[in-house]
């Protein structure tokens, strides 16, 4: 039980990190995908830092047990960060955060199946009040500004999300600071081709206030963030996972009306509300 809660609050913690980035993503002057790499490449290396003072041993069986499914997860996880920003720039936000957060739907559908985990009528039925209140949150009932290609890159993210997910519950014996340092490793690497091919990274700003802001990116909202959120999701069930999830894009809407100023309707304050409320309501009573 006390480790139930305590994997619990780690991914409480990693979900509302996650969700402040886009605050600090304002205020740096780089196209997404080279944020993205950077967060990669500086989280891989907050990690390996961690590794080297912790002095741990990690059996080289282990690393080369799990290696295929690190590696695939990890160039998913660069790939979902390329997706999502391609679905933002061919639509809107709105829109394609909703196509985004069809992953948590798509691992609670896929968890009776993969994991063989019981799909509770309790944890369903929150599951799609959550989406329809992230419907609201989002403000895409009032908005005429569909375009099909980046609905199909937000979903595409969205079932590289689900799909990442799944597949560190198949990852064994490694440390969550193990196994992210190679996860992200593998996401910079699958990232940094599509960089130098899309961006020309020499005129790029290099002043000391974007480089503290890379490093911020780059160590908590990545490498301390994904090795609490990989250290937890494997050993909660994924259904659980799954609708916590939803505290990310929470976070960053109230963030986004509390410091940028930005609009927050009726609707998306009772959305709010019916998302936080359907997570309370899933979790009472499990064990």
């Amino acid at each position: 039980m006390k480790t139930i809660h305590s994997d619990k609050l780690k991914l409480i913690i990693s979900m509302t990190v996650f969700g402040t980035i886009g605050i600090v993503r304002k205020y740096i002057p780089y196209p997404s995908s080279v944020i993205a790499l950077v967060r990669g490449f500086v989280g891989m290396a907050c990690l390996a830092i961690i590794f080297i003072f912790t002095r741990k041993n990690t059996p080289k069986e282990l690393v080369k047990k799990n290696l295929p499914i690190l590696s695939i997860s990890g160039v998913l996880i660069g790939s979902n960060w390329i997706c999502l920003f391609e679905a933002y720039q061919y639509t809107t936000v709105s829109v394609a955060t909703m196509c985004y957060y069809m992953a948590p739907v798509f691992v609670i559908l896929a968890s009776p199946i993969i994991f063989h985990e019981k799909l509770i009528l309790k944890k369903g039925l929150c599951a799609f009040a959550a989406l329809f209140g992230m419907v609201l949150v989002s403000g895409v009932l009032n908005s005429d500004s569909f375009n099909i290609k980046g609905i199909l890159f937000g979903l595409a993210a969205a079932i590289m999300y689900a799909t990442i997910i799944i597949l560190n519950k198949f990852i064994t014996g490694l440390s969550a600071n193990d196994r992210t340092m190679f996860q992200l490793g593998f996401a910079a690497i699958s990232l940094l081709p599509y960089v130098l091919l899309t961006e020309d990274i020499t005129t790029l700003d290099t002043s000391i206030s974007v480089i503290v802001l890379l490093a911020i990116a780059g160590i908590v909202h990545t490498g301390l963030a994904y090795a609490m959120y990989f250290g937890s999701i494997n050993k909660l069930p994924a259904q659980t996972v799954a609708l916590f999830s939803y505290i990310d894009p929470i976070v960053a809407v109230i963030l986004s009306f509390t410091i940028l100023k930005e609009n927050l309707s009726i609707l998306s304050i009772i959305g709010i509300v019916i998302v936080i409320g359907a997570m309370i309501i899933s979790d009472i009573g499990e064990q």
